[in-house]
């Protein structure tokens, strides 16, 4: 089954690619290796404001994560496309880079996480097992309640 044919199978659009609210671009290639600039959670198309431990929680976070896994992979379509080629080019999420908006005591950062990471396996198989790190953060922009970054490889 194609990556494509999984989203359809989930019921999942990929939206397009977001404009950067600051100076940056929402992904660079450099070899194989394609860098996702990071995603804030948005929720009916406006920022998912919140912090885990005090107004959130894991499972919303979780969720939020989920969300943020569908803009990762809809820039990441962009970036294929604009490599010659669609989804059914990564050879592997190398790396995801989580922060979770959280109050000091909140220690279930990994399980919000989850949500990106589990999305990710599910539609590319093999290819969607990534390393990965998540942080607990005193703020993210625009109040985000998660913000996710990864890093994939191409096939030739």
């Amino acid at each position: 089954m194609s990556v494509y044919q999984k989203l359809q199978a989930l019921n999942i659009q990929l939206p397009p690619v977001a404009t950067p609210a600051a100076a940056y671009v929402p992904f660079v290639q450099t070899g194989k290796l394609v860098y996702i600039s990071g995603h804030i959670a948005k929720r009916d198309g406006k920022v998912w404001a919140g912090q885990l431990g005090r107004t959130m929680t894991t499972d919303e976070g979780r969720q939020a994560a989920h969300a943020v896994a569908i803009d990762l992979l809809g820039t990441l379509h962009a970036a294929c496309q604009a490599a010659g080629g669609d989804l059914n080019r990564v050879k592997r999420i190398v790396k995801v880079v989580s922060l979770v908006n959280s109050s000091p005591d909140f220690t279930e950062h990994h399980l919000v996480t989850n949500g990106c990471s589990e999305l990710l396996g599910q539609v590319l198989g093999a290819a969607g097992q990534h390393a990965r790190s998540a942080f607990g953060v005193a703020q993210l922009p625009m109040g985000a309640c998660v913000e996710i970054e990864l890093v994939a490889e191409l096939t030739e």
